[in-house]
């Protein structure tokens, strides 16, 4: 663990798959584009990032990967990664891309709408995962220990709910590379998802901690249900 924060130098934007929980919208165009109550999903992250000072961003695309260049107008410096394996693997395969970039970066989902750009800070001190700290959920849960990551499972009591941003020191990032590197190369492996290297099975590695949010902060839309209810547009 770092005790003197720092000043984190770049993002990572996981942004390869189909979102096909979001059918028929995804069907025209990527999760990430789809605009919600007049913006772009993607755009309340690139602006939560650019607006403190976070310019290098890499964005890691697949599907559909030349409607991203549209982001270019608005977002002139971000840069591209185009992911060959994402529809085959999972996006484990994204982050594995990216690993020679992830020192003092954050990684993000490119899917989450961002109603609290606040929760993006601009120093870090540790390696961190963003949570929503619940009674109960049926989705990915961090289990916690005074704020320090044990393990990771579907669904948890007590908990916190995993939320896709994530920061890595330098020393962190390091040994996530190797992880990484060591755990893509097994085919068994290719439809892990990517926080399951740090937060599985290789998580004697790490002393992850978690940064709490609220529910309110961040809106993960997964299904056309879902965004229905956020956007009335699409009823």
């Amino acid at each position: 663990m770092q005790n003197n924060k720092v000043t984190v130098k770049r993002a990572i934007i996981i942004a390869a798959g189909f979102g096909s929980r979001l059918v028929p919208i995804t069907l025209e165009r990527p999760k990430p584009l789809v605009v919600v109550n007049g913006i772009r999903i993607i755009d309340t992250l690139l602006d939560s990032l650019i607006n403190i000072g976070i310019e290098e961003i890499y964005i890691i695309r697949g599907y559909k990967k030349e409607m991203f260049d549209e982001l270019l107008i608005k977002y002139p410096n971000i840069k591209f990664i185009d992911n060959p394996y994402y529809e085959t693997c999972n996006n484990i395969s994204s982050v594995y891309l990216a690993r020679d970039l992830l020192e003092n970066s954050y990684i993000c989902e490119a899917d989450l709408y961002i109603s609290n750009p606040n929760i993006i800070i601009k120093e870090q001190s540790n390696s961190n995962y963003l949570g929503i700290k619940v009674k109960e959920t049926s989705d990915w849960a961090l289990l916690t220990n005074d704020n320090i990551i044990n393990g990771v499972s579907i669904g948890g009591i007590n908990c916190h709910q995993l939320v896709g941003i994530s920061y890595w020191t330098s020393e962190d990032a390091k040994m996530l590379k190797q992880d990484l590197e060591k755990i893509f190369i097994k085919e068994e492996k290719h439809n892990i998802f990517w926080d399951e290297v740090p937060l599985k099975y290789a998580k004697e590695h790490y002393k992850l901690h978690v940064r709490e949010c609220l529910k309110t902060d961040i809106v993960e839309i997964d299904t056309y249900e879902e965004l229905k209810e956020i956007d009335s547009s699409y009823k």
